[in-house]
């Protein structure tokens, strides 16, 4: 049985690998602006550079904006530990398969961030078009006008970590899993409006792409192909290891 504690030490284990491995994955700002500026022309070119409008808008009516940027720099982290605590105390036999879906999920996103650093519409020079609502609006919050980070650590993130969004990436995984496994209606449908307006959000405020929260929702798809399969893999190393151990009978550590 998964113990809470040895869950809370894997998570957070989870956590820092990805905070540091974000962090130190900073490439060449010069390729990450160029990055940006490609996936604004494809954008263009295909006509679904929603960013574009939804920023005007939230720059525009400060009541749609404001609070666009308190559900961008605070329900991420809110949100997605909430559900897991859910699982784990409710819905305890998917809890596995959604932490395996959840981390495995979240690496991959780590992988892009390193080999596709990516500007923000938020930082394109003023021709572009954009406003970084955040700064715009930062005396209504903690968050200070460089990043969604409270005031004086802009500098400890990486702000060209734009593709894919995990942000969406997160809030899928959250809406999914109170949409499947909700039992009211009024969970149900957070499960769908979370991730909806989760999205809208990170165009609006001009910290994503609509392709980078497509991307989001393409590497939790990738995890959850792979959910399975790694679920299975653990279980074949704990039966080795069950088995090495002295009469075979003694549980070993689950993954």
């Amino acid at each position: 049985r998964l113990r809470w504690w040895s869950e809370i030490g894997l998570l957070a284990l989870l956590y820092g690998v990805y905070s540091a491995g974000r962090l130190f994955a900073r490439g060449d700002v010069g390729d990450a602006i160029n990055h940006g500026l490609a996936i604004l022309r494809l954008e263009k070119l295909l006509h679904i550079n929603l960013e574009h409008p939804l920023n005007r808008l939230f720059t525009r009516e400060p009541w749609l904006g404001i609070p666009a940027d308190f559900w961008y720099a605070s329900l991420h982290y809110l949100v997605t530990p909430l559900v897991l605590i859910w699982l784990f105390r409710a819905r305890h036999s998917v809890y596995r398969a959604a932490r395996t879906w959840l981390m495995t999920s979240t690496l991959i996103g780590l992988v892009g961030f390193t080999f596709l650093p990516t500007c923000p519409p938020r930082l394109l020079a003023d021709g572009h078009g954009f406003v970084d609502t955040m700064a715009q609006f930062s005396d209504w919050g903690w968050w200070g006008g460089e990043a969604s980070a409270p005031r004086g650590l802009g500098g400890m993130t990486n702000q060209y970590a734009a593709m894919p969004s995990l942000h969406v990436g997160w809030a899928l995984w959250c809406g999914f899993l109170l949409w499947r496994h909700g039992r009211s209606r009024w969970t149900r449908a957070a499960g769908i409006a979370y991730p909806a307006i989760t999205a809208l959000v990170v165009m609006g405020t001009a910290n994503h792409y609509l392709l980078d929260a497509l991307a989001g929702a393409a590497v939790m798809g990738a995890g959850a192909l792979l959910t399975r399969p790694l679920l299975r893999g653990a279980a074949r190393v704990r039966r080795g290891l069950r088995s090495r151990l002295p009469g075979g009978s003694r549980p070993a550590p689950r993954a």
